[in-house]
């Protein structure tokens, strides 16, 4: 019953584990405002949800400037926010001769620039409840690096660390704020590594060598950040959980 009622923004809902968490958590009883860019994939996210109360605002969080207004109309039209997950995000193979600025800032302006605007809008007076939750899907690969995945994995170091000091600047208004850190997990991103190496191929051999616990499910992850979002962790913030199925060892 703890999430019953409960006012969730998930970003990045229209596939893996923004979609699945999406779906878990309208299982719990909350009430759900979904983030993406494409209308038609939240529309039907939305139509396989529990309950009722749901509600889908089509936008692109790489627009950094447009956030704040979307924000406000999602608590003029919803109420004050219990909660807000970050899984919008993009992954591209490039490597260190592909790093121009032009292309860091594409991939910061999602992963990164986008989550600190979008916290910082929730966390203004009148926008929350109190005891928010707040988590932001980061990733192993902060953690560990790979060739072509300098932007990828910088982009996702700067979450946790933004994090980490975030977390004690919110602290009085009675917010935690955390991450997950997932390995390869059963999405989007996974079809296409093995679109572009083959099923196999030594590169994927390799990577599941290293994740021995095996491919994490979207499943996994989004128990990971309903635990997070609860109150059996109002202990925890400023924190990066990860789930590495053995990838960090």
């Amino acid at each position: 019953m703890e999430f019953e009622g409960k006012k969730i923004i998930v970003t990045g809902a229209s596939s893996g584990i923004g979609r699945k968490t999406a779906l878990r958590l309208s299982e719990l009883g909350a009430k759900l405002f979904l983030i993406a860019r494409r209308e038609e994939r939240l529309a039907e996210v939305v139509s396989e949800l529990s309950g009722d109360g749901h509600a889908i605002y089509p936008a692109d969080l790489s627009r950094i400037d447009t956030i704040e207004r979307l924000v406000d109309a999602i608590v003029k039209e919803q109420g004050k926010l219990d909660g807000m997950v970050y899984s919008a995000g993009i992954s591209k193979n490039m490597p260190l001769m592909q790093c121009k600025p032009r292309n860091v800032k594409e991939i910061f302006e999602i992963n990164f620039f986008g989550f600190v605007e979008i916290v910082r809008q929730i966390c203004r007076r009148g926008r929350f409840n109190e005891r928010m939750r707040i988590v932001g899907v980061s990733s192993t690969a902060s953690l560990r690096g790979m060739k072509g995945n300098t932007v990828y994995s910088a982009s996702k170091a700067a979450m946790d660390g933004a994090v980490r000091s975030m977390a004690k600047e919110i602290a009085d208004k009675g917010i935690c704020i955390n991450t997950v850190a997932p390995g390869m997990t059963r999405t989007d991103m996974w079809d296409a590594f093995l679109k572009r190496y083959g099923e196999d191929s030594d590169s994927v051999k390799d990577m599941m060598h290293d994740q021995y616990l095996g491919l994490i499910e979207t499943d996994d992850v989004a128990d990971a950040i309903i635990f997070l979002l609860s109150q059996r962790a109002r202990f925890i913030t400023g924190f990066s959980l990860p789930l590495g199925g053995g990838k960090l060892t």
